[in-house]
């Protein structure tokens, strides 16, 4: 398979501004590999799959040979500068789209300056908890949090392609408005500007609060399980929910996306699996990245790889033709986020 269409993200963080050193620059490639603390004695946090695969695809794209070490390519870094660095990556990186997650506070580029510097469109995922943690900082009571965070969502509506929440829970029904209440007392009495929302009870208000604006709703609980009664109560209202798990749980979140007709999944790290599970109209791709314009090229890359090898394997075999395997690539890799995040071809950047 030669070439795909542009991938669509729709689901990264932005990118660092600024130079990095060596060790903050592992430091933000330990956080993406899932490792705490420093590495063992005798390594670095290069030792890993996400490492592999950076000092392959990344270096090549400054002007390197694969593999070099991590501290020639750290130098290069420096000698081209960090902007020119981070936009050779991203324009190299095989995305055209990204849907970024926004509202918190963040040192990262911006949906708009990651565009810039990738040469590609980027549209805003809101996340939910961090729209009511801005209101919460300026409502005196609560009355004005319930009013101003209803104001928030609809305007967030008005221009987000999507919003987004970490609930690790929800079940079938909307809290009452009296819960919702209590719930705000109990937070709000004890909170101090900047602490976090918690509260299972304004978790689930802020996301049947989503539903209701019409906009597709990313869930980025751990395990998707803890949410099915959720899924199965949205259905007919109107509103496409994406489920992207933690690690480990792809599989469960694949299924629960060919139950219901509304729900959608990330395809995750292991195509080969989510493809089997769900049709492949029902999975999406994402990076992830968070920090390092490498991780948007090793996502990419490695998404692509793994799918290329995939549907290869169904052409040798005679399960289907070379066009329709390159159709089932594209459409996982940006057409099915097309329809569901309503992206209309050579749309603007936002």
């Amino acid at each position: 398979m030669d070439t795909i269409p542009p991938l669509i993200d729709q689901y990264s963080h932005g990118a660092v501004h600024g130079e990095l050193g060596l060790g903050s620059f592992e430091a933000q490639l330990a956080a993406a590999s899932g490792a705490h603390g420093p590495a063992p004695a005798g390594t670095s946090h290069f030792d890993s799959w996400t490492g592999l695969a950076l000092r392959r695809w990344c270096p090549p794209l400054l002007g390197l040979e694969p593999h070099c070490t991590p501290a020639r390519d750290m130098a290069r870094r420096r000698e081209i500068g960090a902007y020119e660095a981070g936009r050779r990556l991203l324009r190299g990186a095989g995305i055209g789209t990204f849907l970024v997650a926004t509202g918190a506070r963040s040192e990262l580029t911006s949906a708009a300056e990651l565009a810039d510097a990738a040469g590609g469109r980027a549209h805003e995922v809101v996340r939910l908890e961090a729209l009511a943690e801005q209101v919460a900082d300026t409502s005196g009571s609560v009355d004005a949090f319930i009013g101003y965070t209803a104001e928030a969502v609809y305007a967030a509506a008005q221009h987000a392609t999507a919003f987004a929440s970490g609930a690790a829970h929800c079940d079938g029904r909307a809290p009452e408005a009296g819960e919702v209440r209590r719930a705000a007392d109990r937070w709000l009495r004890g909170r101090r500007p900047g602490d976090r929302l918690t509260g299972p009870a304004l978790v689930r208000h802020l996301l049947w609060s989503a539903v209701a604006t019409g906009r597709p709703v990313q869930l980025h609980g751990p395990d998707p399980g803890a949410l099915e009664g959720f899924l199965r109560a949205t259905t007919g209202l109107g509103a496409d929910l994406v489920l992207l798990p933690a690690a480990l749980h792809h599989r469960r979140a694949a299924q629960l996306a060919a139950v219901h007709a509304h729900v959608y999944a990330d395809a995750g790290p292991c195509p080969e699996e989510t493809l089997r599970l769900a049709p492949f109209g029902k999975l999406l791709f994402s990076s992830g990245a968070h920090g390092l314009p490498e991780l948007y090229v090793t996502g990419a890359r490695l998404f692509v790889r793994a799918m290329e090898r995939l549907t290869r394997e169904w052409v040798q075999e005679g399960m289907c033709p070379e066009s329709e395997a390159r159709r089932i690539v594209a459409l996982v890799g940006s057409g099915t986020a097309r329809r569901v995040y309503r992206l209309p071809a050579g749309a603007p950047a936002d």
